[in-house]
């Protein structure tokens, strides 16, 4: 697992998209065009689960659930799955963690880009992305 603090001044919406776009586009380095999916958001009022197959979406209670529980500074934990990946990912406070069970020197890719676009003003997240995730 590898981790990183992020001290820009994103919003949590903002870090939210930002830290599973690029958990998205580096692994999709790796596995190609398999589907995205977010398994498992937990929560500390609660656990949000996909039906077997499915993209876990955000809709407006699991964004709302999630960017609450940011704001406060409280743990979030994402489960995801991408092509033969598995993916576990954390906010909690400023710190953002990602572990991934096969390809670990990815780990680093990953983190290093998030610190990179984290000191931007603005980073870098392709607008389809938060339509992909349910974001209006």
């Amino acid at each position: 697992m590898r981790s990183l603090e992020i001290n820009g001044n994103l919003d949590s919406k903002r870090k939210l998209v930002m830290t599973l776009y690029w958990i998205n586009r580096k692994t999709a380095t790796i596995e190609g065009c398999a589907p995205f999916l977010i398994q498992r958001i937990k929560t500390e009022r609660t656990t949000h689960v996909a039906e077997d197959g499915k993209f876990l979406k955000f809709s407006e209670g699991v964004l709302g659930d999630v960017l609450t529980d940011m704001d406060e500074l409280k743990m979030v934990e994402f489960d995801i799955n991408f092509g033969n990946e598995d993916i576990k990912a954390s906010i909690h406070e400023d710190i953002l963690s990602v572990s991934l069970s096969r390809t670990k020197e990815l780990e680093d890719e990953i983190i290093e880009k998030l610190k990179y676009e984290s000191e931007r003003k603005y980073p870098h997240v392709c607008s389809k992305f938060y339509r992909r995730l349910g974001i209006n």
